[in-house]
């Protein structure tokens, strides 16, 4: 079980990387199309949709932690993250096709059942995978590479997801999605398990939940970056959470959703090289910090737009979208740098209780953010359902083009001069090595 600071191979980036892509195509889908398609194919009310949802973020609090704590303190031959990843694969498979293709009298028990099926498989998967991912370099600038690596495949999932839905028919939209996901994750997580060797575990007292509480409570640094992570997480979360309404009401178009969404993922898929290369030369809070600011500069043109005015926004999509690599992929190397502190303090390497906070972290911020946009659009007065006056439109724009911006900059004045940098991680990191040896 190698942990060497040096470049790791391409081919073991990719073979790390590639169950990623298949489970983002499943992940989107969950929360862009299946709300619209139970409540239009299968006749679920959006109310009990809502609360179906709110009662999964209560029980991501329970389960996340879980998954985390349990990954840490696996013991076996396999791998304590391989073995996880194993297991939940074949849950969230299965799930995907049942949950996607349901029969013709599914009602809202069916999809709060399967539903909950496919968000366990996906805890149990991403909280040690990504836990994986942050254990397989002790290296400050590979962390970096292999996030990036991760998220640009997820981000090609994500495309995949989106063109195989289509504009067509809902149902063989999800059905082309879940025939995907059924014969991709089994083999994208096979040729990780065989190709990836599982990484050295540094610990050498027992994981207990009760020590990152500890740390996050005591270590300012921990609580500064999370809640940096969440504000900026919620900026995405709006952004996302109005983009339909705003092409659709602002613009006026409703035909150009789906290939701008394509492009903006397109964008920051095509943008990873240059990320994995700033990662190499600066600091990656300052990268995230250039990155945020970047993404600001180019979204606060679409205060300007108005009818019509859809090709202007395909370039601010096209733009913006290539800060999301470094946006989803730079914290998340960050964190595996703070891991590092933690297991020389504490003796304890449990890097699945950090990240499970972490997806934690990222669930609440989309639910929380989602939420209070749709409670600003019903206050300024915002209805599908009527013709919009010039106020309410007004409104719209300016929360899509306000907001995500006003919470990126107070993540950039948090991160900006964030107190860890690629010499006190590897002193860290010297320490823990030779603390084991």
């Amino acid at each position: 079980m190698p942990d060497s600071s040096s470049p790791l191979p391409k081919q073991q980036l990719i073979a790390y990387a590639l169950p990623a892509l298949p489970l983002a195509a499943i992940y989107f889908p969950i929360f862009v199309f299946l709300s619209e398609f139970y409540a239009d194919a299968r006749g679920v009310s959006l109310a009990s949709i809502g609360v179906i949802f709110l009662a999964l973020r209560i029980f991501d609090a329970v389960s996340d932690p879980v998954a985390g704590v349990l990954s840490d303190r696996t013991r076996a031959s396999i791998g304590r993250r391989r073995l996880w990843l194993i297991l939940a694969a074949p849950l969230v498979a299965i799930g995907a096709w049942m949950l996607f293709v349901p029969p013709s009298d599914a009602g809202w028990l069916y999809l709060t059942f399967w539903l909950f099926v496919v968000t366990l498989g996906w805890t149990f998967a991403m909280v040690p995978y990504f836990s994986w991912g942050a254990e397989i370099s002790g290296d400050y600038q590979e962390r970096s590479r292999v996030s990036i690596w991760r998220e640009t495949l997820g981000l090609t999932g994500t495309i995949i997801a989106a063109l195989l839905y289509g504009s067509g028919n809902s149902e063989e939209g999800m059905m082309r999605i879940a025939l995907f996901a059924l014969i991709a994750i089994p083999l994208a997580v096979a040729y990780c398990v065989w190709r990836v060797p599982e990484p050295a575990d540094h610990s050498t007292e027992r994981p207990e939940l009760k020590a990152v509480w500890n740390i996050l409570r005591g270590a300012l640094v921990f609580r500064r970056l999370i809640i940096a992570f969440f504000i900026n997480g919620a900026a995405n979360g709006i952004a996302s959470t109005l983009f339909i309404f705003f092409v659709k009401y602002r613009l006026e178009n409703d035909d150009v959703g789906g290939p701008l969404l394509v492009l903006y993922f397109l964008s920051a898929v095509v943008a990873a090289p240059f990320w994995i290369w700033a990662s190499k030369r600066y600091s990656k809070h300052r990268i995230w910090s250039v990155a945020m600011i970047y993404a600001g500069l180019i979204f606060v043109w679409t205060l300007a737009l108005g009818p019509g005015d859809w090709v202007w926004f395909a370039l601010i999509c096209g733009l913006s979208g290539a800060a999301l690599g470094a946006d989803l992929a730079l914290p998340a190397a960050m964190q595996a740098d703070l891991v590092d502190m933690a297991t020389e303090q504490t003796g304890s390497q449990q890097t699945g209780a950090f990240f499970a906070l972490w997806s934690l972290a990222t669930k609440l911020s989309l639910a929380i953010s989602g939420g209070l946009a749709f409670l600003y659009l019903d206050w300024v007065g915002f209805d599908v359902t009527i013709e919009n006056s010039a106020e309410a439109l007004t409104g719209l724009a300016l929360l899509y083009g306000i907001g995500p911006i006003a919470l990126k900059l107070i993540a950039v004045a948090m991160m900006w001069n964030f107190p860890l940098n690629a010499d006190d991680q590897a002193e860290r990191r010297a320490a823990i090595e030779a603390r084991r040896a």
